[in-house]
């Protein structure tokens, strides 16, 4: 998502949820693939919307996200849907992967430079548990002539052979680059070019 924090306080300051109170369609059709009641981590969760919708679920999650004002609306939500949710004010520049921590893992529309991308998936693979689960959808560089949402930099978009690449040893069970409608919110809107990802880290032996 970016790292000026001001800049996500002042987006998210409106009445409104800049991208909606709905989740993102690639989560909510992948959901029961999660390990059902597990724990999970969602990064640059903004405003919620989808660590709400896993909440709802039964799953125990944990919304991380560097905007204060973004954090306090996903609380509000949160509140609003009878749901218990819990915040972590944290930027992935500062935030400790603990190891074995988490039993699934998701990142939507998480935009970050590739130095601290490539360290972000180098350490989604041990802090996840055997048999847990990372998913992800981001915008791949076609996304810039289709303007519908998303970084206007180059740098911050990424494609499936990248993705791949930085995941170590989790193993895909989804993974393609698509164009599909993106409605959620103002901050989303029209064809976008999507990458996605459903990985699992390989169960112990004998399991």
């Amino acid at each position: 998502m970016g790292f000026d924090a001001g800049r996500w306080d002042q987006k998210y300051g409106g009445a409104d949820f800049f991208y909606g109170t709905e989740p993102n369609d690639f989560l909510r059709e992948h959901a029961a693939r999660l390990p059902p009641g597990g724990r999970v981590l969602s990064l640059g969760e903004g405003e919620g919307r989808n660590a709400v919708f896993l909440a709802a679920l039964g799953l125990e999650v944990t919304a991380l996200d560097a905007s204060s004002v973004g954090l306090a609306k996903a609380g509000r939500l949160a509140a609003d849907r009878g749901v218990r949710l819990r915040t972590q004010l944290a930027s992935l520049e500062d935030y400790a992967f603990e190891a074995g921590a988490w039993d699934a893992i998701v990142s939507i529309w998480c935009h970050l430079p590739p130095p601290l991308r490539r360290r972000v998936h180098a350490s989604i693979a041990t802090a996840l548990r055997p048999g847990g689960v990372f998913l992800l959808e981001a915008y791949t560089p076609g996304q810039l002539a289709l303007g519908t949402g998303g970084p206007r930099e180059a740098e911050l978009l990424l494609t499936a052979a990248e993705l791949r690449a930085e995941i170590g040893p989790l193993e895909p069970e989804h993974l393609g680059e698509l164009e599909r409608e993106v409605h959620e919110g103002t901050g989303h809107r029209g064809r976008s070019a999507v990458v996605q990802l459903l990985a699992r880290r390989p169960a112990a032996p004998g399991r």
